[in-house]
This record gives structure tokens, sequence and C-alpha cells, in this order.
């Protein structure tokens, strides 16, 4: 079994949203830290984790996909 990421960033198109309560609330107890923030800035975020080796995911949502 792959180890669960300490950190998963959400990129949410053109603007930064924010996923239904209670999915963020599944990643608290998983103990998995989450920062939603605009799609651009994921990415960049998520490739500087990553050379830094971090264990991170990442999820792009689409926008209107809720």
């Amino acid at each position: 079994m792959d180890k669960e990421p300490e950190i998963l960033i959400i990129g949410t198109g053109r603007t930064t949203a924010f996923p239904e309560p209670d999915a963020l609330q599944r990643l608290s107890e998983r103990h998995i830290g989450f920062e939603c923030m605009d799609s651009r800035s994921a990415a960049r975020t998520y490739n500087i984790l990553l050379a830094e080796g971090r264990n991170v995911s990442a999820a792009m949502l689409l926008p209107g996909s809720r």
C-alpha cells in the first residue's frame, strides 16, 4: 500500500474556491494537510514541494465540477 501524502494541493481553476467541508474534514481526519489555491499557483507549489522531496499530491478541479 502506498503511503498517503502529507499534503494535498487543490487547484480550483482561475480563482481559489474550497471543496465541500465534509471532503476537507475527511482529509483532516487522515492527518493530510491541504491547501486550496488557483490552479496556476497549485502547479507551482506542487513542483516546489516535490523538488524539496516532500510527499505531496495534487488535485486539479475543473470549474463547475461540484
